[in-house]
């Protein structure tokens, strides 16, 4: 029922919409909000990001191009390096890696989106989805992989809640080794991007 490109898209942009790393990211604000106020800025921040990615879908790699006047491997490369870097930090270091890179606690949706939820890894993915399947199927896929992404964090900080005052410790334990193991299969894609973005190059060089 379900073309195998849709389902490649869908998984990968999945991957990359990744609760676990963006419950670490946003572990000050999982407990600085009540449950309504953290529900309310994911979702504007989910929508925002649908938003973004079915733009990029649409345009394509033609927006980097004619308006941007750069190279979209440019924006492959760089955006690979970027998540490669936060993945290595992540692996090595642990949770407080994050932590370390975002600074100051994010304000609102906006804070929230960035960098994860929309950054160079994800609008590539949403552009890369562009190219595969249909308009339709594209937003179909991008408005799955957000509300997944969006309701797997809202039910994470409800079991943050529900659970924090007597293991507290063992969830973030629990919320720490998975993301050192999901920030391997991160970094992975994260080299495939800056290879994809060499490729590319090389091919207009050659061309």
């Amino acid at each position: 029922m379900f073309s195998q490109p849709l389902i490649d898209s869908t998984i990968l942009l999945l991957v990359l919409l990744n609760p676990f790393l963006l419950c670490i990211y946003l572990l000050d604000l999982i407990q600085g909000l009540d449950l309504k106020s953290f529900t309310r800025t994911m979702t504007r921040a989910g929508l925002m990001s649908a938003a973004v990615y079915f733009g990029f879908a649409v345009a394509g790699d033609r927006l980097f191009t004619y308006a941007f006047k750069v190279r979209y491997e440019s924006f492959l490369i760089f955006g690979g390096v970027v998540f490669l870097l936060v993945s290595i930090r992540l692996v090595m270091i642990g949770s407080s890696a994050l932590k370390g890179l975002r600074g100051d606690a994010p304000q609102g949706a906006e804070g929230t989106a960035l960098p994860f939820m929309l950054g160079p890894g994800t609008i590539s993915a949403a552009i890369v989805t562009g190219s595969r399947v249909s308009i339709p199927e594209a937003a179909g896929a991008i408005g799955f992989s957000v509300l997944v992404c969006v309701v797997s964090i809202i039910f994470l900080k409800w079991l943050h809640d529900l659970i924090r005052k007597r293991y507290e410790p063992i969830m973030e334990r629990y919320l720490d080794t998975i993301g050192r193991i999901m920030a391997l299969l991160t970094g992975t894609i994260a080299v495939d991007m800056i290879l994809s973005g060499l490729g590319k190059w090389m091919e207009s060089v050659q061309g």
